[in-house]
């Protein structure tokens, strides 16, 4: 992925946050990473399941996981992230947290 699409990723995520606010500072994202086991299919199921996402959205962020071998996939507290990592590893996918 370049950096100028993480760059993206992380604005887009931190959109709802007014400027200046402290809370920008403590932004994270979850990111899924590529794996050789689990089906397209699956991967866009549980993005669907988890982040309700529609299918659409969830089927071009399963692509970009498959292609670029890695997407964020939801943004916020520490906390919820990595909540949302754990579900996503009860999933059988491959997650982890990053400061945004």
């Amino acid at each position: 992925m370049s950096g100028t699409a993480v760059t993206r990723e992380r604005e887009a995520v931190r959109e709802d946050a007014p400027e200046g606010d402290a809370l920008v500072a403590r932004r994270w994202v979850v990111i899924v990473w590529n794996d050789p086991v689990n089906l397209m299919t699956y991967v866009t199921y549980v993005f669907r399941k988890l982040f309700g996402y529609s299918h659409p959205r969830a089927h071009a962020l399963m692509l970009q996981v498959h292609t670029e071998g890695r997407a964020v996939v939801s943004g916020g507290t520490r906390e919820r992230c990595e909540h949302d990592a754990a579900r996503l590893h009860a999933h059988g996918l491959w997650a982890t947290i990053a400061q945004g």
